[in-house]
């Protein structure tokens, strides 16, 4: 699993003109799902998540978690993270996972997130989402698992 971790003072997910997802001050997270993720995979990026130390501490040294700062998380299911540009002019998209195997998964971190304190918001699974954020920093970062 991929995680693109966004520090944000805002984001939300809106899908045919409706807000479905929103959140203040927190992460805003794309997450990809490939062929072998598993349960435990998707445990350990909500555990990724929720201690990622990318938020500042008084002394302004990003030492501080959403588990330290009750920062909210918004949850966002991007395939497109396991797109393969090496050859061509098109992304291949053969390394992300079906629909079918990434939902649970998707739901599995949010539900770890939730379970360990955090307010969490989704986008909506197989729809035309708009992300909307007002990236902090920026602070941008990677995580796979």
């Amino acid at each position: 699993m991929r995680g693109l971790v966004q520090r944000v003072d805002q984001a939300s997910v809106t899908v045919d003109g409706e807000v479905v997802g929103a959140i203040g001050a927190g992460l805003c997270v794309l997450v990809g799902v490939t062929h072998d993720d598993a349960h435990s995979t998707a445990v350990k990026l909500a555990d990724k998540i929720w201690n990622l130390r990318v938020f500042d501490d008084d002394a302004g040294v990003m030492n501080n978690s959403l588990a330290d700062t009750g920062g909210e998380a918004l949850i966002v299911s991007q395939f497109t993270l396991y797109a393969d540009t090496t050859t061509g002019r098109r992304p291949s998209f053969v390394g992300a996972s079906r629909p079918e195997h990434a939902e649970p998964l998707i739901d599995t971190v949010v539900a770890e997130l939730r379970h360990r304190g955090a307010v969490v918001a989704t986008g909506r699974f197989r729809a035309e989402m708009k992300v909307s954020l007002v990236n902090d920093g920026p602070v941008t970062v990677m995580l796979e698992v």
